[in-house]
C-alpha cells in the first residue's frame, strides 16, 4: 500500500467517514476509493479528486499523492476559503449568542471561525442559496430540543413567515424561540421547556433575525 493510500485510509477513519461516501462526494461510484486503497486501481488519484479530498480533510495534496512543490505553490492554509467550484460553502460562526433563557444582550456580530458544509448537502436540505450564519445557544428554555452550548444555523433570508424556530431580537436582546402567529398582529414566543411561560408580543415589538434550520451539539 502506498503512502497516499495509507494516509487516505487513516484520514477516513479519523473523520469517522466511509470510503463509499467520500467516493460519492467527489462524483465517483461508491466503490471507487475502496478499489484505490485495496487494489491500487487507479494507481494514483486524479488531480481533481485529490484536491477535493485534500480540501475536505484540510491537508496538503502531497499527503494524498500530489507533489510537494504543488502544495507549497498553493500555500496551503487550513482556514483558506475554498473556491466555489470545490463544492464547499463556508458559513461564518458569529461571536454572538441567542438565549434560550431570559435573553442575551447582542454582542459584536463578527465572525471568528467557519463551519464548512458540502454544497450538495445544503442543496439536499433545501438550503441552496440560503444566507447562513452560525450562533451559540445559551440557557435552558429550549431543552431538550436545543441545549446550552449548541450552535445553530440561521437562515437570514427574508422569507414569508411560517411557524417554526427562530432567532429574534426583542428590545436589545436575542432570543431563540418557537414563534407562532396568533392573529391580530400578535406573535407567541414559545419555549420547549414548560417551566418557561409563553411570551405574547406585538409583531412590531419583535424583529425576526432568521429561521433556525440546523443545530450541532454534543451528545
Amino acid at each position: 500500500m502506498s503512502k497516499a493510500q495509507e494516509r487516505l485510509l487513516e484520514l477516513t477513519q479519523e473523520r469517522g467517514s466511509s470510503l463509499a461516501r467520500l467516493s460519492e462526494m467527489i462524483g465517483r461510484n461508491p466503490t471507487y476509493l475502496q478499489q484505490f486503497i485495496r487494489k491500487g486501481s487507479p494507481r494514483k488519484l486524479e488531480e481533481h479528486d485529490r484536491k477535493m479530498l485534500a480540501d475536505f480533510f484540510r491537508v496538503p495534496e502531497s499527503e494524498l499523492g500530489g507533489s510537494a512543490k504543488a502544495s507549497e505553490d498553493k500555500s496551503y492554509n487550513a482556514r483558506t476559503a475554498l473556491p466555489l467550484e470545490a463544492g464547499w460553502v463556508d458559513v461564518p460562526r458569529l461571536a454572538i449568542s441567542a438565549s434560550a433563557g431570559q435573553g442575551a444582550v447582542v454582542g459584536a456580530e463578527a465572525a471568528f471561525d467557519n463551519f464548512r458544509f458540502s454544497r450538495k448537502w445544503l442543496r439536499e436540505q433545501g438550503l441552496e442559496g440560503a444566507q447562513l450564519s452560525a450562533i451559540l445557544v445559551e440557557g435552558d428554555s429550549m431543552e431538550p430540543l436545543l441545549r446550552a452550548g449548541d450552535e445553530v444555523l440561521v437562515d437570514l433570508r427574508p422569507l414569508p413567515f411560517r411557524d417554526g424556530i427562530y432567532v429574534v431580537r426583542l428590545e436589545d436582546t436575542l432570543l431563540v424561540k418557537r414563534v407562532a402567529a396568533q392573529g391580530g398582529g400578535r406573535l407567541s414566543l414559545l419555549s420547549q421547556n414548560l417551566a418557561y411561560p409563553p411570551l405574547n408580543v406585538s409583531v412590531d415589538a419583535v424583529e425576526i433575525i432568521g429561521r433556525v434550520v440546523w443545530k450541532s451539539g454534543k451528545l
